[in-house]
């Protein structure tokens, strides 16, 4: 075959491929649907729900698995499970050590920047341990404060982490974390 008749049979090949895909593409359904697939953006099973935990377990018990879930998958860098524990709108704040000056704070606000800031600051530094301890944790109704002490490789920040979390449903699900609230050591 010379080039010129390759040349002519691709042409042709490539002629009908964008036949058939525009005759596919542009058929419309003989017949519509009744009702619309819905589109699942999120998991329904958010929180505490996603830990599997038995049906007897206290609030204080669920959100004490859903603090130490979070730093288990911070080690494993399980980020799809994670966001699982964050309810949406949720925020992390750094507060740099200056727990009553909040003009210095870095934010990370909404589940978006919160996956974001797992993957590009938390998960590089690849830490061997974040686990959460000396848990103080003082429920009102469908929402907790727990002040807790995290270690997470070789720092370990006494007091350091405030993490607000509401129940939705029999779920609890993690609203704010402000870390970074011990005074920093000269």
């Amino acid at each position: 075959m010379t080039q010129h008749q390759l040349r002519t049979r691709l042409h042709r090949t490539l002629t009908a491929v964008a036949l058939v895909w525009l005759t596919v593409a542009c058929t419309a359904p003989s017949t519509p649907t009744a009702e619309p697939t819905p589109i699942v953006q999120e998991s329904h099973v958010l929180g505490s729900c996603a830990l599997a935990l038995p049906a007897e377990t206290t609030d204080e018990e669920a959100i004490t698995k859903v603090l130490q879930a979070e730093g288990e998958w911070v080690v494993q860098q399980e980020i799809d499970l994670l966001m699982q524990l964050w309810n949406r709108g949720a925020a992390i704040v750094d507060a740099k050590h200056t727990e009553a000056d909040t003009t210095d704070d870095q934010q990370w606000l909404d589940k978006d920047a919160i996956r974001h800031r797992y993957v590009r600051t938390v998960f590089p530094g690849a830490p061997a341990v974040a686990a959460p301890k000396d848990l103080v944790i003082t429920l009102d109704g469908i929402h907790a404060t727990v002040t807790a002490t995290t270690q997470i490789g070789n720092e370990v920040s006494p007091g350091g982490d405030r993490w607000h979390l509401s129940k939705v449903g029999n779920c609890w699900v993690i609203d704010r974390l402000t870390y970074n609230l011990e005074s920093q050591q000269n």
